[in-house]
């Protein structure tokens, strides 16, 4: 089961600030939730002392609570804060001292932000010390494992927006232009890309898992979480592989024979390492793949793409295709892991966005257009300076991608109708890059770097301005016009 924090949020009315409540998920068993106050205090609190003061840990009928006071001295706010590690986390924040001229809302909104992204990193550092076991009703059991060099070339390649196939393709059309001169190589690479965008969907399934069906829908995923003090100590006596060593042994003892992983079939290999197998380390889930998709695909009205799986933890989805009629969305287990079913939901309407939006095919054809010019009306160009004009075209073409990344989410939060939950996602699948971007003096290096996606504050900080029924006549339009708006601020130094 997911563990849920809850904030409690005051707003003001009037002279009177009354809670508000609010919430964010973590895949924390039970015995990590004190853990976590622990975590908070040592890599939160006390590395920025400046700002938040008279740290203390109490115990209130055996549960443990952390109270803090967040103070900016310069613009003279105070919030005192209360974290109770129950299941769900709850966290009371109470202003006690705010000028007229603050937005004290918006100061514990970046409170909460900076609690959350803390929790994440300790999630990550969790996840070092945590067995997972996923596996599809009906389907083969495959164990987990890091994602191969051809799963992650596939999944940049054909997920989305298919840009690297244009960088793959420059050293490429060197190569026929040798052999076959220049108007047969350019038809010829041509050929190839438009083989490769009109069959990704199959190649994308090809490196995939599972695939998930109607008869097969469910996904099931088991997580024993190690205590971690325990866990380093016996790391440093059995080895860095000790995880690996532990989840083969319990793999072949469980669903190597078709059956379940329990405590019973696995206390022997806990034991081995020196661990109890025990209700508080484990944390299990089932999710109906299929059934989000539908969700997903009939609120788009676009037909059910194919659907499937790649068992890694790392969290991401993508979905390809040459048209909505024959689309593919890919999903990994660590997307299923971290998110709740309302936050897949909306992930993958982002990925119906690009489907809906025939992004793919769109983007083929602009990269396939920059190719023609570069041999005919921009050639005299390229020959000046071939290795400036390769850095021009494809800083312009990842800008240009951004467009229809930002329209993605734009379509996904009208046609899903959850763009916080969107948000939400965002900032427990990127919540790294978030924290550099949100504490970087300036934004607009994010804005140049060859990657399709806008900076992940300026995708979250959009759709939670949003609010619901969202009406835009041109999504595209309107996303083009904010990706602008977007660049231009990051131009401005950042305050964090």
């Amino acid at each position: 089961m997911l563990r849920t924090f809850i904030f409690f949020i005051m707003p003001i009315l009037g002279n009177k600030m009354l809670p508000k409540y609010y919430t964010i998920t973590t895949e924390l068993s039970d015995i990590h939730l004190e853990e976590a106050l622990n975590f908070i205090e040592e890599y939160f609190l006390k590395p920025q002392g400046k700002y938040y003061h008279n740290t203390k840990k109490t115990f209130k009928n055996s549960v443990a609570h952390l109270n803090f006071t967040a103070i900016n001295e310069t613009e003279k706010w105070e919030v005192l804060v209360e974290v109770q590690a129950t299941n769900p986390f709850k966290v009371k924040m109470t202003p006690v001292n705010c000028p007229h001229n603050i937005n004290i809302t918006k100061k514990m909104d970046l409170i909460k932000e900076k609690l959350l992204i803390t929790v994440q990193f300790y999630e990550d550092t969790i996840r070092q010390a945590t067995l997972y076991f996923a596996w599809v009703e009906g389907e083969k059991i495959i164990p987990e494992s890091p994602p191969t060099r051809r799963k992650k070339f596939s999944f940049r390649i054909f997920g989305s927006n298919m840009i690297l196939i244009y960088i793959l393709f420059f050293a490429v059309n060197i190569t026929l232009f040798l052999s076959l001169g220049i108007v047969m190589g350019i038809i010829g690479i041509l050929t190839i890309q438009l083989v490769i965008m009109l069959f990704s969907d199959q190649i994308l399934l090809g490196t995939s898992d599972w695939k998930i069906t109607p008869e097969n829908p469910r996904v099931h995923i088991l997580e024993y979480q190690l205590p971690l003090e325990e866990f380093l100590k016996f790391q440093e006596k059995f080895g860095k592989d000790m995880i690996i060593k532990m989840k083969e042994k319990i793999y072949k003892k469980s669903l190597a024979v078709g059956r379940e992983p329990t405590c019973e079939l696995g206390e022997d290999v806990f034991a081995e390492y020196g661990f109890k197998c025990n209700a508080k380390i484990r944390v299990s889930k089932v999710v109906d793949v299929y059934s989000i998709v539908k969700e997903a695909s009939n609120k788009f009205n676009i037909k059910m793409p194919k659907v499937a799986l790649s068992n890694t933890m790392i969290a991401n989805a993508a979905a390809t295709g040459p048209s909505p009629n024959r689309g593919l969305v890919l999903i990994t287990t660590g997307l299923l892991v971290q998110l709740e079913e309302n936050e897949i939901l909306s992930v993958i309407g982002h990925e119906m966005g690009h489907l809906s939006g025939r992004d793919p095919f769109i983007l083929f054809s602009i990269i396939s257009l920059e190719f023609i010019l570069r041999f005919t009306i921009l050639y005299p160009i390229v020959v000046l300076s071939p290795l400036v004009y390769l850095i021009l075209v494809m800083g312009l073409i990842f800008f240009i991608a951004k467009f229809f990344e930002t329209r993605a989410d734009l379509l996904s939060a009208m046609k899903i109708g959850e763009p916080h939950v969107l948000a939400e996602a965002l900032r427990k699948i990127g919540y790294n890059r978030l924290l550099a971007e949100r504490i970087a003096p300036t934004r607009f290096p994010k804005w140049i770097n060859f990657d399709p996606h806008p900076p992940i504050y300026f995708r979250i900080d959009r759709l939670e301005k949003m609010k619901t029924p969202i009406k835009v006549k041109n999504p595209l339009l309107r996303s083009v016009k904010d990706v602008f708006q977007g660049f231009k601020r990051s131009l401005k130094i950042n305050k964090p």
